[in-house]
């Protein structure tokens, strides 16, 4: 790619909360890159189209004053560029988002099958985690449907289940401190029950995140997707959003995170209604993707019928140190080792 000045402009149409007539400004931001890094200079000013006067102009990104030119040291997704001035004694605030992309290229990855398990082919696979036994637990979903359930995946054999109210619709799962913490999609409410034998212990509530898609932990906080590109970092006791991270590669802001796991300090994540069965390796600290895992024809290894849906669920067993995925209403739970390619 030859590199070249783009320049970037919005014209903005600024209204006073009085009577003033309407007001054009743009907003000019200059970069030398299609798709910006940390690291890389960028230049931005307000083009005053009619040459009025403007006062005490101030930028800033995350509440932090910054001057022209400026070397990008943010949080990689989508960022906001502010600028406030004063006109005519008001004062106006013109805002523009721009990208910050990972600096590495995903490395890509591939999958073996170990093992095939029969697996509940009415089961809306949402999320999916073994305890430090082996034992394989799951959350599924739809209305009416929705289950938290744990079971031998070797037998088939159920161990313990229990029925959302049919008002929820169940989504991912983790374990931490003997509990079992589950999302519901759209109601921003998650639930949290004792691992033993899934009493409820207490509820709680989506604040800022959209939606309940994913959950995993790291062993002190949790992990929650919410069907955007972010993932939230939780408070293990409040379940509060306290930060988030956005899911990014070097040329892409993925959305639509799905089912996740933690695993050797990264986040594995599935991802919903790719053009193809994909898994993402994710660093938490800053939610770049370090790999793409192609899990092309697993869903062609199991049954065929109406209700067949996508890849979603993955899950580590520290006891035989392998992956198990599956998927929404797939017959097949497959035990992997996930290869690097060459």
């Amino acid at each position: 790619m030859n590199i070249r000045n783009i320049s970037i402009f919005i014209i903005f149409t600024l209204l006073s909360c009085g009577s003033n007539p309407k007001v054009d400004f743009k907003l000019n931001i200059i970069s030398k890159s299609d798709f910006l890094k940390n690291g890389d200079q960028i230049e931005f000013s307000i083009v005053n189209v009619n040459n009025e006067d403007l006062t005490n102009l101030e930028f800033t990104i995350e509440n932090n004053i910054i001057s022209s030119p400026h070397i990008l040291n943010n949080k990689l997704g989508v960022n906001t560029l502010n600028a406030t001035f004063y006109f005519k004694e008001k004062k106006y605030t013109v805002k523009k988002d721009f990208n910050i992309y990972s600096s590495i290229k995903p490395s890509l990855y591939t999958y073996n099958i170990i093992n095939e398990y029969d697996h509940d082919i009415n089961s809306y696979t949402q999320g999916l985690e073994f305890d430090s036994k082996g034992v394989l637990y799951e959350g599924t979903g739809q209305y009416g449907l929705s289950t938290l359930q744990k079971y031998n995946y070797k037998t088939g054999r159920s161990l313990n289940k229990i029925f959302l109210d049919k008002s929820y619709f169940g989504e991912g799962i983790t374990i931490l401190n003997n509990k079992v913490f589950q999302l519901t999609w759209k109601s921003k409410i998650g639930f949290i029950y004792n691992l033993d034998d899934f009493k409820l212990i207490n509820s709680f509530n989506y604040n800022i995140s959209s939606e309940g898609w994913g959950l995993c932990n790291d062993g002190n906080i949790l992990y929650k997707s919410d069907g955007t590109e972010k993932i939230w970092k939780l408070n293990p006791e409040s379940l509060e959003e306290m930060d988030y991270i956005s899911v990014v590669t070097n040329n892409k802001i993925i959305n639509k995170i799905n089912e996740l796991e933690w695993y050797n300090d990264k986040i594995y994540a599935n991802t919903y209604q790719f053009n193809k069965e994909v898994g993402l390796i994710i660093e938490p600290t800053n939610g770049q993707v370090e790999g793409v895992i192609d899990f092309t024809g697993l869903k062609e290894k199991v049954k065929n019928h109406p209700k067949l849906d996508v890849l979603n669920g993955i899950a580590y067993n520290n006891i035989t140190n392998t992956f198990f995925v599956t998927g929404k209403n797939w017959n097949k739970l497959f035990e992997i080792e996930i290869i690097k390619k060459n």
